[in-house]
């Protein structure tokens, strides 16, 4: 893919070319940016400069880019319809593509903002945003064939929010998005794709195929870079990230959850008890 870099900022540093495509509030502009940035990073053509610190460039601009639509509303504003219908599989769609177009940002965002960290992190990042990219680009084209677009449907920026929470530390970051936000995604896909099927929807079952088998593996990404930096800083991954979790109030995880997923994305067999644990006493708490 040949994408003309000097649009972006005129220079060969990746992870400044990351802050750039985030920048780009068109969604096809930063599609395309992020899928030649891993292409040209791949290649050899841009060097990732993990030494070099970017908060304080000048005229930083507004993050992440995004069009002016969808409005973003609270999750409880957002209207549910039947997938049964051809607009309710629509929304349903529409809401995964928001989903997505916000990993792009997150994924472009932990390039960008975390100097120090091993030259394997940002490929890594780099990979998950371009895996977003075409996650985007297959459900926005399914949703052009049903004759609708990406900003049709109001949306919530939860994801977001939290990337923003955890801007001042990595392992925050990697604690409480990948494998706690995006997680999440790894139980959802299954019965979403069920939904979808049953309603005829074939091709987008296959789509949420194509997500989940990509999601195992940013979650897993999360995982492997998470405890790498409990490592360096000498710190229990449990106790963590319990204390993150209550720190900077991250939602409680509700099953059912994708066991097999979760341990494929690099879970331990505690961890996953200890989710399955919380959610039964959450349960059997608000039934008393």
């Amino acid at each position: 893919m040949e994408f003309n870099f000097d649009v972006l900022s005129g220079e060969r540093c990746a992870r400044a070319l990351a802050l750039s495509a985030l920048a780009l509030s068109d969604p096809g502009m930063k599609v395309d940016a992020t899928l030649a940035l891993r292409e040209a990073a791949d290649a050899g053509r841009v060097r990732i400069d993990s030494v070099r610190v970017l908060h304080d460039l000048a005229d930083l601009p507004d993050l992440p880019g995004r069009p002016s639509r969808p409005e973003l509303v609270l999750p409880r504003l957002l209207v549910k319809r039947s997938v049964h219908t051809e607009v309710g599989r629509a929304v349903l769609l529409h809401a995964l593509a928001h989903i997505e177009f916000n990993a792009i940002n997150l994924a472009l965002d932990a390039v960008w903002r975390f100097a120090g960290m091993p030259d394997a992190y940002y490929a890594d990042w780099l990979r998950v945003a371009a895996e977003e990219a075409y996650h985007f680009s297959l459900i926005r084209a399914h949703l052009a064939s049903m004759g609708y677009a990406y900003g049709d449907f109001a949306a919530h920026n939860g994801l977001w929010e939290m990337v923003e929470k955890t801007c001042g530390d990595v392992l925050a970051r990697m604690a409480l998005v990948p494998r706690t936000l995006e997680a999440r995604g790894l139980d959802a896909a299954p019965p979403m794709r069920a939904k979808l099927a049953q309603a005829g929807d074939e091709v987008a079952a296959r789509i949420l195929d194509i997500i989940l088998r990509d999601e195992i593996g940013h979650v897993a990404v999360g995982n492997r870079w998470y405890r790498y930096l409990c490592a360096q800083r000498g710190a229990d991954p449990h106790l963590t990230y319990a204390k993150l979790a209550r720190q900077f109030k991250a939602p409680d995880l509700k099953g059912p959850f994708n066991v097999d997923a979760r341990r494929l994305a690099g879970f331990t067999d505690v961890e996953l008890d200890a989710l399955v644990q919380a959610d039964a006493q959450r349960g059997s708490a608000q039934v008393e």
